[in-house]
C-alpha cells in the first residue's frame, strides 16, 4: 500500500532545510490542494476501457493569453491547406530517412534526429555542418513553387542534460543527481543554458524534461527522474520549462534567447508494474495524479509548449490511443493549448495499427506522430482515412492548429533562416566557461554522503592518493545514457574536450598541493597510498536496455566488491565514489568502504567531485556536501519497489538522507546475504544480440585488411556499413548494409571473453534470429557461429532469404549442429554470431538466440 498523496503542487515553496537526524526533506509547501479525498477515487471509472473520473483532476487554463491575431493566422493557413499540407505538418520524420526535398514535397512539419543516429551519419559533425542542414530544412519548407504553402519546419532534439548530441557540449549531471541538489533556482540556469546550446546549431526544440516520477529502481530510465516523489519533480518542472522558454506573460518568453520545451512521457511512465520500460501503469486514478500528473501541473503553468506522449499503458491501453488522458484530460481539464508529439513509432503498439497507419492514434488526440521511416506511407494512409470519414478533418484541424500556434508562438514564421539567428554558429557558447561552471556546481551539490566513518573525508591534498576502479578516468561511464549517442556506450575521452574526468580533477588539486596521485584501474601500485579512491558503476545505458530484474548490484561476479575489499585488506582507507542511475543493493560494497559518495551520472564536470572531497589549500573543507537523496536507497535487494510514505517503509537510508562534513555518523557493518537471487535457467534462451550485444559481447566489423571494434550505434569499413533499427522498439534491431566490393563481416564477439555454451548443444538448441531483407543479396550471405583459429562454421542462408518478401519480418532457424559439424567449438564460444558476404545486400537482424530444442525443426539442419 503506497500513502495517497493528498495534494499536487500548485504552488512550489521555498527549500527547507532536511531535519538534523538527515532522516526526511520538505521541499514543497503542500497547500492549495486540488484534490478532494472525500470523492471516491472509484466513483465513475472504468479503468479496464482506460477512461475515469474526470472530476478527480483539477481545472487549468492556459497561462498564454489568447492571441487574436495568432488565432487569425491560424485560420488563414487552414483555409489555404489540403488534406495532404494538413497531414504533412502532423509528421515528424527521422534524418535517417528524410531529404530536405522530402520536407518541400511532403510540406513536413518537423524532423528529428534520434538517440542512436546523427547528422549525415557522422557524429563529429560540426556545428556549422547542423546549422547547414537546419538552412536546407528551413528553405525547403518555406519553398512556395506549385502552390505550396511557406510554413517552417521545426526540429527537435533530445538536449537531456545539455545539448549532450554534441561533442564538446557541457553536460549537466543527469536528473537523478539534479534531484538530490534541492535547488530549482540552478534548475533554471541549467534549461537557459542548454537553451543557448542548442540555439547556436539553428535548432529550436527540445524533448526534454522528462517528468516522470520514479516508483521502481529497475526502470532503465530511473536516471532521468529527479525523484521517487512527486515534490521535487514538481519543484523542478516548471523551473526548467522557465529556463528554455523565458518567462510565459513577459517578453522574454519565446524569444530569441530561448527554444521551446517538451513535458515527457505523459503520464505515468515511472509507475510501470514491475518497473519495465513501456509497461503498464496500474495505479487507480487518483495515484495516478497524485503521483505522476502533479509534476505537469508546474510545467503548464510555466507555458510548456509540447508534451509527448508516453510509451507506457495505464490498465492496459496505450497512452498513445488514449482519448481520455490526451484529449479529455490534458487538453480538456488541464487547458493544454500546444500540442501532443508521440514518442519513436510508439502509436504502432496501439492493437490494430502499425508504423503506417494508425488513425486511432489521430483521433485519441495525438498532433505530431513521430513516424521516423514509414513517414510517407503514413500521410498516404492518413489523407485516405480522412477522406474516407474515418478521421473527422475537426480532428486534423485541431492537430494542425496546435502546431501552427507554437510555431508562431515561437517566432519561427517571423526568425528567418536558422544561420541569421542571434546564437548561430557561435561555437565558443558550445561548453562555455559560464555553462561549465553551472555544471560544476551541480556536481558539487547532487553528490550524497552516505557513509563518512571517522570522518574519513574530506581528505588531504597533500597526500598520496591512489585512484582505482574502472571509472575513475572513464568519461563514458560518468555521463551515462543520452550522451552523444542513444546508449552512451563507446564514447572516449577525445569526445569530451573541455571535460574533466574524475580523475582529471583529483590530480589537478592534488599535484597542484604537492601530493602524488596513481591513476590504477585495477588498485595495483608501486608505492603504497596513504589513501585509495575508488570510482566504479554502472555502465552506461538507455531506455529499455537498462531495465533490471534485480537491484542488487554484481550479484554474481562481485568484482568490484573483491577491489575495494583487497585494499581494505592491505591495510589502505577506501573511499568510494559510486556511479549510478539509480540506488541500488551493494551492502558488501559499502561495508568494504571507509567512505561512500553516490555520485549519480555527474557529467562533463568530474573535478566538481574532487571540489567537495579534497580540502583546500588552508586544509579546511573546500566544499560540504549538500545533496540529499531523492531516492530511498535498499537495505535488501528484495526492496525493488521502496518508496516513501510506503507503509512497510524501511530503507538503509530514507529519502532525504545525506550527511555533511559536521555529522559524526559509524555506520555498521550491514547484512550482504542477498535475498532476492535471480537464478538463470540454462534451458531458457541464450539471448546473444537484441539491437546491441548481451553479456560481454560487442560488435566488430571486419574485412579483408581492418578490422573494427563498434561500441557505438552505427558503424562503417570499407564493404559493410551498420545502423540503428527497429523492430519492436526503438533500437532493438540493427541493419548491416554490403555494398558487394570485398568480402566483409559483422561479428558478435569480444577479444577477451569466452562463453560455454556447449550445453545448448547438448539441449538440441538452434540459432534462432529475426531477419528483414531491404534488398536481396546478390551472392551467398552466410551467417557463422563460435570461430576457433582454425574453424569457422559458414551456413549460407541465401536460398531461405530468396522465398521472403522485402520489408517484412521473419525469423530463421539453424541446427547448431550445423555449425559443429564445420569445426566450431561452443565449449569456448568467442563469437555467437557472425555474418558475412562479399556480394550486395541488405539485411536488418534482431532478436539473436540459442534456443533449446529447436534443433529438430529448424530452418537449416544438419541431423543424418
Amino acid at each position: 500500500m503506497i500513502k495517497k498523496l493528498s495534494t499536487v503542487f500548485l504552488f512550489i515553496g521555498l527549500i527547507t532545510a532536511c531535519s538534523d537526524d538527515n532522516k526526511s526533506a520538505s521541499i514543497a509547501d503542500k497547500t492549495n490542494s486540488v484534490s478532494d479525498m472525500s470523492l471516491n477515487p472509484n466513483a465513475n471509472q472504468d479503468l479496464n476501457s482506460g477512461t475515469g473520473n474526470i472530476d478527480l483532476w483539477p481545472t487549468f487554463e492556459s497561462p498564454i493569453k489568447t492571441d487574436p491575431k495568432v488565432e487569425s493566422q491560424i485560420k488563414a493557413w487552414l483555409a489555404k491547406m489540403s488534406i495532404e499540407q494538413k497531414v504533412g505538418q502532423m509528421v515528424q520524420a527521422e534524418i535517417t530517412w528524410v531529404t530536405p526535398d522530402d520536407v518541400k514535397t511532403y510540406h513536413l512539419g518537423s524532423v528529428l534526429n534520434g538517440g542512436g543516429t546523427f547528422l549525415h551519419n557522422n557524429r563529429n559533425a560540426s556545428v556549422s555542418d547542423w546549422v547547414s542542414f537546419m538552412d536546407e530544412l528551413y528553405i525547403a519548407s518555406m519553398d512556395t513553387q506549385n502552390g505550396r504553402l511557406p510554413i517552417p519546419v521545426t526540429y527537435g532534439i533530445d538536449a537531456v542534460h545539455g545539448n549532450n548530441k554534441f561533442i564538446g557540449a557541457t553536460l549537466y549531471p543527469h536528473n537523478i543527481g539534479l534531484g538530490a541538489m534541492r535547488n530549482p533556482e540552478l534548475i533554471q540556469k541549467i534549461g537557459h543554458a542548454t537553451a543557448k546550446e542548442v540555439l547556436l546549431a539553428g535548432i529550436d526544440w527540445t524533448f526534454a524534461p522528462t517528468l516522470a516520477v520514479v516508483r521502481d529502481d529497475r526502470w532503465g530510465r530511473t536516471y532521468e527522474g529527479y525523484s521517487e516523489d512527486p515534490e521535487i519533480v514538481a519543484a523542478y518542472s516548471g523551473q526548467m520549462v522557465t529556463g528554455m522558454q523565458g518567462v510565459v506573460g513577459t517578453s522574454s518568453f519565446l524569444d530569441d534567447d530561448h527554444i521551446y520545451a517538451t513535458a515527457k512521457h505523459w503520464v505515468g511512465d515511472g509507475g510501470t508494474d514491475k518497473g519495465i520500460d513501456q509497461g503498464d501503469n496500474l495505479d487507480n486514478e487518483q495515484d495516478l495524479i497524485d503521483h505522476h500528473a502533479a509534476a505537469y501541473f508546474p510545467a503548464l503553468k510555466a507555458g510548456v509548449q509540447s508534451v509527448m506522449a508516453s510509451h507506457n499503458m495505464w490498465h492496459g491501453h496505450r497512452l498513445h490511443g488514449s482519448k481520455y488522458l490526451l484529449t479529455d484530460v490534458l487538453k480538456g481539464k488541464l487547458g493544454f493549448d500546444g500540442f501532443v508529439v508521440g514518442d519513436w513509432n510508439s502509436h504502432a503498439k496501439i492493437p490494430g495499427c502499425t508504423n503506417d497507419n494508425c488513425p486511432q492514434a489521430v483521433n485519441a488526440g495525438l498532433d505530431m506522430f513521430m513516424v521516423v521511416e514509414d513517414w510517407k506511407a503514413f500521410i498516404t494512409n492518413t489523407v485516405k482515412q480522412v477522406k474516407d470519414g474515418v478521421i473527422p478533418e475537426s480532428r486534423i484541424d485541431d492537430a494542425v492548429s496546435r502546431i501552427l500556434r507554437v510555431k508562431l508562438r515561437s517566432g519561427l514564421f517571423n526568425k528567418g533562416l536558422p544561420s541569421k539567428r542571434k546564437y548561430a554558429n557561435k561555437v565558443e557558447l558550445l561548453g562555455a566557461p559560464e555553462h561549465r561552471t553551472i555544471a560544476r556546481q551541480a556536481v558539487q551539490e547532487s553528490l550524497v554522503l552516505l557513509k563518512n566513518n571517522k570522518q574519513i573525508l574530506p581528505l588531504s591534498r597533500k597526500q598520496h592518493i591512489l585512484l582505482a576502479g574502472d571509472g575513475a578516468d572513464n568519461m563514458s561511464k560518468q555521463t551515462g545514457g543520452w550522451t552523444i549517442n542513444w546508449t552512451g556506450e563507446g564514447n572516449q575521452k577525445s569526445d569530451f574536450p573541455g571535460g574533466t574526468s574524475i580523475y582529471d580533477g583529483v590530480k589537478q588539486y592534488v599535484e597542484g598541493a604537492g601530493g602524488k596521485v596513481t591513476l590504477s584501474a585495477d588498485g595495483t601500485y608501486n608505492e603504497k597510498p596513504d589513501v585509495a579512491i575508488v570510482v566504479f558503476g554502472e555502465n552506461p545505458y538507455a531506455e529499455w536496455f537498462g531495465d533490471l530484474k534485480s537491484i542488487a548490484y554484481q550479484p554474481f561476479s562481485h568484482r568490484d566488491a573483491h577491489l575495494l575489499e583487497s585494499l581494505k585488506a592491505q591495510g589502505i582507507p577506501v573511499v568510494s565514489v559510486f556511479l549510478s542511475g539509480r540506488p541500488l543493493w551493494m551492502n558488501r560494497e559499502i561495508n568494504a568502504s571507509d567512505a561512500f559518495v553516490a555520485a549519480w551520472l555527474p557529467g562533463s564536470e568530474g573535478i566538481g567531485i574532487a571540489d567537495v572531497i579534497l580540502k583546500n589549500a588552508a586544509d579546511e573543507v573546500n566544499h560540504d556536501f549538500k545533496g540529499k537523496l531523492s531516492f530511498s536507497w535498499p537495505k535488501k535487494a528484495s526492496q525493488v519497489v521502496l518508496n516513501r510514505f510506503d507503509t512497510d517503509y524501511d530503507p538503509l537510508f530514507a529519502y532525504g538522507y545525506g550527511l555533511t562534513y559536521s555529522d559524526n555518523q559509524t555506520l555498521t557493518t550491514l547484512e550482504t546475504i542477498n535475498d532476492y537471487v535471480i537464478t538463470v535457467d540454462n534451458n531458457a534462451p541464450y539471448e546473444v544480440m537484441k539491437g546491441r550485444p548481451l553479456h560481454n559481447w560487442n560488435y566488430v566489423l571486419r574485412n579483408t585488411s581492418e578490422r573494427k571494434d563498434i561500441y557505438t550505434p552505427v558503424g562503417k569499413i570499407d564493404g559493410l556499413s551498420m545502423i540503428e533499427a527497429d523492430k519492436a522498439v526503438q533500437g532493438d534491431a540493427k541493419e548491416f548494409t554490403w555494398d558487394g566490393s570485398q568480402e566483409a563481416s559483422i561479428y558478435v564477439t569480444s577479444g577477451w571473453y569466452r562463453e560455454d555454451l556447449s550445453n545448448y548443444l547438448v539441449a538440441n538448441a538452434a540459432m534462432t534470429f529475426d531477419i528483414r531483407i531491404e534488398h536481396q543479396p546478390t551472392g551467398p550471405l552466410y551467417v557463422e557461429a563460435g570461430c576457433t583459429v582454425n574453424a569457422c562454421g559458414k551456413v549460407d542462408i541465401r536460398p531461405i532469404l530468396s522465398s521472403m518478401p522485402l520489408k517484412t519480418w521473419n525469423s530463421v532457424s539453424i541446427d547448431l549442429l550445423c555449425f559443429a559439424k564445420k569445426g566450431v567449438e561452443f565449449e569456448r564460444s568467442s563469437a555467437p554470431f557472425i555474418m558475412t558476404s562479399q556480394h550486395e545486400a541488405k539485411v536488418r537482424v534482431a532478436n539473436v538466440s540459442y534456443t533449446t530444442d529447436k534443433a529438430l525443426t529448424a530452418d537449416i539442419q544438419c541431423r543424418d
